[in-house]
């Protein structure tokens, strides 16, 4: 069993990240962060986006979790990744961050998030960084 948490260094990647290492040390579960570049985040610096997971599982490994860390590069949908990730594992729960939005743009879901919510196969959990 594991949890499974979308990562970005975004605010809502860190309060995703951190509500997933909350979650997988209640659970006493394995943590699967999945790391993506998709949306350029990283400026297509494979570099940049490595030196993100190796401070991640530092991070990790300081706080005693057993995890797994995945890069993903350009190819699938993120969204298709993390769904992925949590059939494979035998997901408790996904966690993703979500962006503060304006009242327009609260009608809308981002893309990826609404389609995690529809098609995983394990209850989310969707938090937002502090304001």
């Amino acid at each position: 069993m594991s949890v499974v948490v979308g990562y970005v260094p975004t605010p809502e990647g860190e309060a995703a990240l951190e509500a997933a290492v909350q979650a997988a040390t209640t659970q006493e579960t394995r943590l699967v962060v999945v790391l993506s570049d998709r949306g350029n985040r990283f400026g297509g610096d494979a570099a940049a986006l490595q030196e993100h997971a190796d401070e991640v599982r530092r991070r990790l490994d300081d706080a005693g979790l057993r995890h797994d860390v995945r890069v993903t590069r350009r190819g699938r949908d993120v969204a298709d990744d993390i769904i992925a990730a949590a059939e494979e594992g035998g997901c408790e729960l996904i966690v993703i961050g979500l962006r503060r939005r304006s009242p327009v743009g609260k009608l809308i879901l981002g893309s990826n998030a609404q389609r995690i919510l529809l098609d995983a196969p394990c209850p989310v959990l969707a938090v937002k960084p502090p304001a």
